[in-house]
């Protein structure tokens, strides 16, 4: 019996990706570095440590990850001011789970200092969430289902009693690891991609009705 909502950020509530894609690109230029946008599609959804860590990797370069993260989230908050809305569907669907009288949590890969960022900006509420999980609270980020469990457990909720929203296959991997069920969101991969989830829909405008009864 569905208790509890688990939410991912970037990519279910807010569609950050190309903001924070941005700014990693032109932290790299800073360092005399040319990056693409593909460099970074297999990272989404691990944290901004991976994110920008693997790219890095990636192109063999030797990174001070606190230094250059820094400097990405100072680029970031420029950049989003005034720019950053809600994803289709999210506050509503956020107001039908409360209605229904299920806990919620938010359960973020990225560091606390983007999650504000991107709240602020949505104009979306901390309150809304029962409690948060960042990706500074876990050791092991998604797709290890670290942040899962423990969002379930911050709710006081066994984990097959939570749903997963999420976006990126590691999100998805890491819910279904960790005992949730899962509903996808198709705004960063295609389903195909997605089809470890139990529920796949491409907007939270659209989401199947036995979602949230179950």
């Amino acid at each position: 019996m569905i208790k509890g909502v688990l939410f991912d950020m970037d990519g279910v509530l807010v569609d950050s990706e190309p903001f924070i894609c941005k700014a990693a690109i032109m932290m790299f230029k800073e360092l005399g570095i040319s990056v693409s946008p593909e460099d970074f599609q297999p990272f989404v959804g691990m944290g901004e440590n991976r994110y920008i860590g693997g790219v890095a990797e990636m192109h063999g370069i030797n990174i001070d990850i606190e230094q250059v993260k820094a400097r990405t989230y100072e680029i970031y908050k420029n950049i989003v001011r005034g720019n950053l809305s809600p994803l289709p569907g999210a506050q509503a669907f956020i107001t039908k789970c409360r209605n229904k009288g299920l806990k919620l949590a938010l359960a973020t890969s990225a560091d606390r200092i983007k999650m504000e960022v991107n709240l602020k900006e949505t104009g979306l509420s901390m309150d809304s969430f029962n409690a948060i999980i960042t990706g500074l609270d876990v050791k092991k980020k998604k797709p290890f289902p670290e942040i899962y469990l423990k969002a379930a457990d911050s709710l006081g909720l066994k984990p097959d009693n939570c749903l997963v929203v999420e976006d990126a296959v590691s999100g998805i991997e890491a819910g279904k690891e960790a005992g949730c069920r899962c509903l996808a969101v198709t705004s960063s991969f295609d389903a195909a991609a997605l089809n470890k989830a139990d529920w796949i829909c491409d907007s939270l405008l659209r989401v199947p009705e036995e979602v949230l009864n179950w």
